[in-house]
C-alpha cells in the first residue's frame, strides 16, 4: 500500500530533474503578437478657441428642420428629405460646404428619412464642423459636430459624422445631396 504513493512521488521528483535540466539560466523572451489592428481615422481635432464637439439638451425637444430654418436663415418647411428640391430655383445650390449653409443628407434607412445640419466652420477642404438638432433622435442639439467627406471623388457627396457619445466617427456612410446657401 505505501508503494503507490512513494512510487508517485519518485516518479514526480524524477520528472522535475529531468525539467530542470532542461531549462537554461535565461529564458528565452517569450513574444505576444498583438493582431494588427485597422487603421484608426484620427479624430478631426476642433478648431482652437471653438471647443470639442458637445450634445446641449434643449426643452422641449427639438427637430432638425426647425433648428437648421432658425440657425440658417433658409426658410423652408416640410420634412427634411425634401428640402433639396424645395430650394430649387429659390436658394442657390452647392456641392461643396460653405459658412451658413444647410448640408442636406438624404435616403439612409429609407429614401424617405433625411436630416439638415448647418455649417457652423470649415476646417479644411474635406472636414467641417456643423451644428444639428436630433440627430441621437433625442431632440437634443449637437454642437461643433465634425463632418468629414469620405466621397471617393472629394465631391461632398458621403460623409461620415463625429459620435459625440463615443468620441469617434460614426459607423455610417450617409449620402448628401449638397449644401444650401442663404440668400
Amino acid at each position: 500500500m505505501w508503494r503507490l504513493p512513494r512510487l508517485r512521488a519518485v516518479a514526480v521528483a524524477a520528472l522535475a530533474l529531468v525539467v530542470t535540466a532542461c531549462a537554461s539560466q535565461r529564458p528565452a523572451p517569450v513574444i505576444i503578437a498583438e493582431p494588427p489592428q485597422a487603421p484608426r481615422e484620427a479624430p478631426v481635432p476642433p478648431p482652437p478657441a471653438l471647443g470639442p464637439p458637445e450634445i446641449v439638451q434643449s426643452h422641449p425637444p427639438l427637430q432638425c428642420v426647425p433648428f437648421a430654418r432658425q440657425a440658417s436663415g433658409v426658410e423652408i418647411y416640410g420634412d427634411a428629405h425634401t428640402w433639396w428640391a424645395k430650394a430649387e430655383g429659390r436658394f442657390r445650390r452647392t456641392h461643396a460646404p460653405v459658412l451658413g449653409a444647410v448640408m442636406v443628407m438624404r435616403g439612409y434607412r429609407s429614401a424617405h428619412r433625411g436630416h439638415v445640419a448647418v455649417v457652423t466652420h470649415i476646417h479644411s477642404r474635406r472636414e467641417i464642423l456643423v451644428d444639428h438638432a436630433n440627430w441621437l433622435n433625442r431632440g437634443e442639439v449637437s454642437v461643433r459636430t465634425p463632418v468629414v467627406d469620405v466621397s471617393p471623388a472629394g465631391d461632398w457627396s458621403q460623409v461620415r459624422v463625429w459620435y459625440i457619445p463615443t468620441g469617434q466617427w460614426g459607423a455610417r456612410i450617409y449620402s448628401v445631396q449638397g449644401f444650401i446657401h442663404q440668400g
